[in-house]
């Protein structure tokens, strides 16, 4: 196998991917192939049928390429680490496990591997390419393997010579004449020929080899549910080394459109390759939708069949789509990656705005968009597998556009008033877009009265900050369920937070009027603007703020998805709340 693998007969799919395995790594593995453990099957596909774009294995350098005869679909890794460990005779370049690159040369203490009380993986040595340990910066040598008269005297057996019949046989030679041809030198270097050596010979890995012509779906199914490689590879890779057999390289195109799409928008620094394959897929089997009738999908399977040459029709619209979505979120006080509620929902987005184009622009197009949007984010709709919903909303927002019924996800929208209480951190997507709607609904910043646009957003920090501050409810014992919820919160810069301290509002809020020359008039609409009950505010009445804050977010919602939110006198709202939220 290591020899087919220095051959160039045997490759790997191009999903520029690299190696990843670490040092602990590969050194578990060369123990256990010294114990004749087993370390799973590899799975083998017959060249000539998916037409991958093959590339050697990392240390193999042919020019030119030859043809290969197999790809390996699953065991990439540990066919690596054996190769470049065993066989290539190379320096291994890997990592520590904190990830920083290192080269390293492998040795087996013989000594240790021959002891049954030693734990083998301490007997596999690595050691870097200057085949001396050192500590003290340098300064101080722990172990030197840098000849082969001190490998003799430490008995340290270098692995690069496993699988090199010459070199080993040298090697043992060097030995035999070391130790004089001393009885008990070579009687351990023959056990260690027998019990170590000779395991690595015999050694069998179990393989699965698949014909050339298994369908491309089998074949990726693989990658996604058979690979043991510890990482996942992703449709996006997989779809690399589908069009790299058409000489069109996705990774150099997508990350030049990454580039011209978050230029200027950052909030698109959410959506990855896989992302934006997604949504053409979904644009190209709408289209063919409206010519044939066929079912609108965009599952992984969807998109693991879409063809270059849909890709190439469709990719700028898509680029389009999503810049497009981006402007219009921005409208909505949505600036960035992190204040985004679901990243999913961008997709199907930028497919409708991909589709409707110019029509965004018209008022009433835009409306049902959005509240199609917000139903979403409230609905909290977007937080598990979507593609079956994004092949929903995209016929259906435009066919509601076009004058038909709402769509299901309008439809299925749905938010309880105690849900206000539970939402107490960036992790959910209805948090988030509570602050958004507060930064539209016109929310200025309690000292300087400046409302948030983009500018704004980004030059002053702005971030979601208790109106009651944390150190004062604690203080007084109140509920953290209380006090810590969205109801309690609202979008203000970093410095006005940090003015605000730990007081009690009656006291910051004097000491804003005060000290930053606010009137108490100005001061009361900036609160306002927030959907803050300044009365309530102003004479520190923590429930009854609570209360009536509820209430207006709820105002909020319900304007922003265009649905009545029920249950707000519900005998659980009243319990929560203390009373209902009329």
């Amino acid at each position: 196998m290591l020899d087919s693998i220095a051959k160039g007969d045997t490759q790997l799919p191009d999903f520029q991917r690299g190696w990843v395995w670490d040092d602990l790594h590969i050194r578990s593995l060369i123990a256990s192939l010294s114990l004749s453990y087993p370390i799973g099957a590899v799975m083998f596909l017959e060249a000539g049928g998916v037409p991958f774009k093959p590339r050697l294995f990392e240390g193999v350098t042919l020019q030119p390429a030859p043809k290969p005869k197999k790809l390996v679909l699953d065991g990439q890794q540990r066919l690596t680490s054996m190769y470049l460990s065993l066989r290539s005779g190379l320096a291994v370049k890997t990592r520590t496990e904190k990830g920083a690159d290192i080269h390293r040369v492998y040795f087996l203490d013989m000594a240790k591997c021959l002891d049954i009380n030693e734990d083998r993986e301490d007997a596999v040595i690595s050691v870097p390419e200057t085949l001396q340990v050192t500590s003290d910066f340098g300064r101080k040598i722990d172990l030197d393997l840098s000849t082969h008269e001190l490998q003799y005297q430490q008995r340290m057996f270098p692995v690069s010579l496993m699988f090199n019949t010459e070199g080993f046989m040298q090697w043992k030679m060097g030995y035999a004449a070391f130790h004089q041809n001393v009885a008990d030198a070579m009687m351990f270097l023959m056990r260690f020929e027998q019990e170590i050596w000779l395991s690595f010979q015999q050694f069998k890995v179990p393989a699965i080899e698949l014909s050339q012509d298994t369908p491309r779906e089998a074949v990726c199914q693989v990658f996604e549910k058979v690979n043991t490689g510890g990482v996942t590879l992703t449709v996006f890779e997989l779809m690399t080394a589908t069009f790299a057999a058409n000489e069109f390289n996705l990774r150099e195109d997508w990350d030049a459109r990454e580039q011209r799409l978050t230029a200027k928008h950052d909030v698109l620094t959410a959506v990855d390759g896989t992302g934006f394959l997604t949504a053409v897929t979904l644009l190209a089997s709408y289209e063919r939708h409206l010519a044939t009738k066929s079912a609108v999908s965009c599952k992984r399977a969807d998109v693991l069949r879409l063809e270059l040459a849909d890709f190439k029709k469709l990719e700028s619209r898509i680029e389009a789509g999503f810049k497009k979505a981006a402007e219009l979120l921005a409208e909505e006080k949505i600036f960035d990656a992190r204040s985004l509620p679901y990243a999913t929902q961008m997709i199907p987005l930028a497919a409708i705005c991909a589709f409707l184009a110019d029509k965004i622009s018209q008022h009433g197009v835009k409306q049902k968009l959005l509240r199609w949007y917000w139903c979403g984010v409230f609905g909290e709709l977007y937080g598990g597998a979507n593609e079956t919903r994004f092949g929903m909303d995209l016929p259906e927002v435009v066919q509601w556009v076009e004058g038909g019924s709402e769509p299901r996800t309008v439809r299925d929208s749905s938010f309880a008033p105690i849900r206000l209480l539970s939402l107490q951190s960036r992790l959910a997507a209805a948090y988030k877009g509570l602050a958004a709607l507060l930064m539209k609904h016109g929310g200025k910043d309690f000292i300087s009265g400046t409302p948030i646009d983009l500018n704004t957003y980004f030059n002053n920090a702005i971030d979601i900050h208790h109106i009651f501050p944390r150190v004062w409810c604690e203080n007084n014992k109140l509920p953290r369920e209380k006090w810590n919820s969205v109801v309690n919160k609202a979008p203000l810069a970093a410095g006005t937070n940090r003015f605000i301290s730990g007081d009690a509002p009656s006291i910051y809020l004097s000491r804003i009027q005060k000290n930053k020359q606010v009137s108490q008039e100005h001061l009361d609409e900036f609160l306002n603007s927030h959907l803050i009950p300044v009365t309530e505010l102003r004479g520190d009445d923590f429930d009854s703020f609570i209360r009536l804050r509820a209430s207006f977010l709820l105002g909020l919602i319900e304007n922003a998805t265009g649905k009545a939110i029920s249950g707000r006198d519900s005998e659980e709202t009243v319990k929560a709340f203390g009373a209902a939220l009329g």
